[in-house]
């Protein structure tokens, strides 16, 4: 039996050779070209499709995670604030006594209580805003109520928290409250908002017998900074879970549009673990995925529930695209195959037919031209048709990648309604005017100024005025987190300031100058020195920022000017080795200048890095000398307010 099976083996295995030698020798080449082209494609490009899945599902979450942490941070802030209210009410000397009091008070003596004693301590409470209430209710029949913030105990016994706060034994309760009205008096806070309360109860000295409980009052907003603000995510948003069960978010949000929040967390089993716990679930055909952690200390669960459905649609194109590709890559191949296959075998053919005309006797044929006189000539004419054909390639896919360049620039301009962010620019710029808050003002002055000309893309070119007012917002707004310690310099020749200048070429240089010059600064009073100047030499513009930072290694700083004009491939292996050597640096920013220079003006122009360790970097501009219309006077700019 297993005799026969074999020789059935064998006898396939021989129809098939049989099969295959009815075959042309174009055909086998072929379709071994494919087997071995296709099958490796096919694997790397599964390989590929399945790393880029994770990769963004991975970066989801961890995006996720960060959110989920910075609310933990703003609630533990609050926490610490509404319990160091509640000392420092727990704590005032003269209130006590008023609570402590065992006689009835005349009116006298209760109008200078709230005169001296209890307008103070409000005063001395409510400094900080986020704070929307302090009130202490007691049980002492003699102490009179003074509104808002004596009251007497048994407004509150009826709630359901007051058994719970007497358990606690003086140690602090949270509890969310829909209503923390009781008079629903024009002072009292809004009866249409949650508030976050801090509940204590406080005792007489003896430390044994109850006096009354304090209430510490937060909106559930200011609480939750980030659950209930509105600039966020699209595709997320935090949730809070009370202890009852109740669910609180901010309820126009886009994750919530087909499914509420309720609704979506009857499938989030919630645990007690203070860790980051991820749990993934469909509701009617939606993914979706909850990030979920406890906070002990309030007795609460904070989720960030996220919506997969742009994720995975964003996965499912790239798939589709990598196979559209994939499947013309595979088509092109074996067209081109096929194309110089025909070329080589078309050469033995004809000496085939010659050598067939010379076996029946024909000596007289005549062989067609080929050029060289042995194989190497003709292999180094097939080598030449295909440099052309790969130059062909060449120019066809950068034509393709310009193009997506383009399209993906293009995408990126029509990615941000700029006239929105800069009217809420304008916005918060009034209302810190309003407020006194001048550097704030100033901020957003600058920062506005910076998104309108980044974002209204109308053309390439600018007058250098129009650069180095960009560049003047940019270092105001970084002054801020290095406290004052940039200091932009100009000396621009007046020839220059028409001068025609690319688009957002100048930030690159001065952000550069910023983050290596502010890492490792060596001057004495911590500051950084930027200047800018501009030059007119005869058909040329050179335009130079220069800052007083710690320089650059000879040794590195060639491999930076080597690299502003490599190859491509060139340049990512040398890149890797920069990367290796300085974590830092990205090398990206002056190349792209560069380059867009060179395609603007011509490879005679770009930029040139120049340092000396220890001392300065200085980065070169070369321009041809253009002047373009009317611009900004930089100098009749007012100066920043530090």
């Amino acid at each position: 039996m297993k005799q026969e099976m074999e020789f059935a083996v064998i006898r396939r295995l021989l129809r098939i050779r049989t099969f295959s030698f009815k075959f042309s020798l174009q055909v086998k080449l072929i379709l071994s070209f494919v087997i071995v082209i296709f099958i490796p494609v096919i694997l790397f490009s599964w390989y590929t499709l399945n790393e880029e899945s994770a990769s963004a599902l991975e970066e989801l979450a961890e995006n996720s995670k960060n959110v989920l942490e910075v609310e933990k941070i703003n609630i533990e802030n609050n926490i610490e604030l509404m319990g160091w209210t509640g000392q420092l009410a727990l704590s005032n000397r003269e209130m006590n006594n008023y609570l402590q009091i065992e006689q009835f008070q005349d009116a006298a003596q209760v109008f200078r209580i709230k005169n001296d004693v209890v307008n103070s301590f409000q005063y001395y409470l409510f400094n900080n805003p986020r704070i929307a209430n302090v009130r202490l209710f007691t049980d002492n029949v003699y102490v009179n109520e003074i509104w808002p913030v004596i009251l007497q105990e048994s407004r509150i016994q009826a709630k359901s928290w007051y058994d719970e706060v007497m358990k606690s034994s003086g140690l602090p309760w949270w509890e969310i409250q829909e209503n923390v009205a009781i008079t629903n008096e024009p002072t009292e806070p809004s009866p249409n908002e949650p508030f976050m309360t801090y509940l204590q109860e406080f005792k007489y000295p003896d430390n044994a017998t109850h006096n009354g409980i304090l209430e510490i009052s937060m909106k559930l907003s200011n609480f939750f900074s980030q659950t209930f603000d509105s600039v966020q995510d699209k595709n997320s948003q935090l949730i809070v879970v009370a202890r009852s069960g109740d669910v609180f978010s901010l309820k126009e949000a886009p994750v919530f549009a087909q499914h509420s929040a309720e609704e979506l967390m009857s499938n989030v089993k919630l645990t007690r673990n203070a860790a980051v716990e991820e749990l993934q679930f469909k509701v009617q055909g939606q993914s979706y995925v909850a990030f979920q952690s406890y906070i002990p200390s309030i007795d609460l669960h904070l989720v960030n529930m996220v919506s997969l459905a742009d994720t995975l649609e964003g996965i499912n194109q790239s798939r589709v695209r990598n196979i559209v590709l994939i499947s013309l890559l595979v088509a092109f191949l074996v067209l081109l195959s096929y194309s110089m296959q025909a070329i080589i075998l078309r050469r033995l053919k004809v000496l085939r037919e010659s050598m067939q005309q010379v076996r029946s006797g024909n000596f007289k044929v005549e062989l067609p031209p080929i050029s060289g006189t042995d194989e190497v000539g003709e292999l180094g004419f097939h080598y030449r048709e295909l440099i052309l054909k790969i130059n062909e390639l060449i120019q066809e896919q950068a034509a393709r990648q310009a193009a997506g360049k383009e399209a993906e620039l293009r995408a990126l301009k029509n990615q941000i309604d700029s006239h929105f962010l800069y009217n809420t620019l304008e916005n918060v710029k009034m209302l810190a005017e309003l407020e006194g808050q001048d550097l704030i003002s100033d901020i957003m002055t600058s920062l506005g100024g910076m998104m309108r000309y980044s974002m209204e893309w109308k053309q390439d070119y600018v007058m250098l005025t129009d650069e180095i007012q960009h560049v003047q917002h940019y270092v105001s707004v970084m002054n801020i987190r290095y406290d004052g310690r940039l200091d932009l310099r100009l000396m621009i020749a007046p020839e220059c300031l028409k001068q025609e200048t690319l688009k957002m070429s100048l930030q690159p240089a001065v952000e550069n100058a910023i983050k290596h010059g502010m890492s490792r600064m060596h001057s004495s009073d911590g500051n950084l020195v930027i200047t800018i100047s501009a030059v007119r030499q005869d058909q040329t513009c050179i335009i130079e920022v220069t800052d007083s930072g710690c320089g650059i290694p000879t040794e590195r700083l060639e491999l930076l000017n080597r690299m502003l004009r490599m190859e491509e491939s060139a340049y990512l292996d040398a890149r890797k080795l920069f990367v290796r050597r300085d974590q830092d640096s990205n090398g990206i920013g002056l190349r792209n200048v560069d380059q867009r220079l060179v395609m603007s003006y011509g490879a005679e122009y770009g930029i040139q890095i120049e340092s000396q360790e220890g001392s300065y970097t200085r980065v070169m501009m070369t321009l041809p000398y253009r002047v373009m219309g009317e611009g900004v006077n930089l100098y009749d700019q007012p100066a920043d307010r530090r």
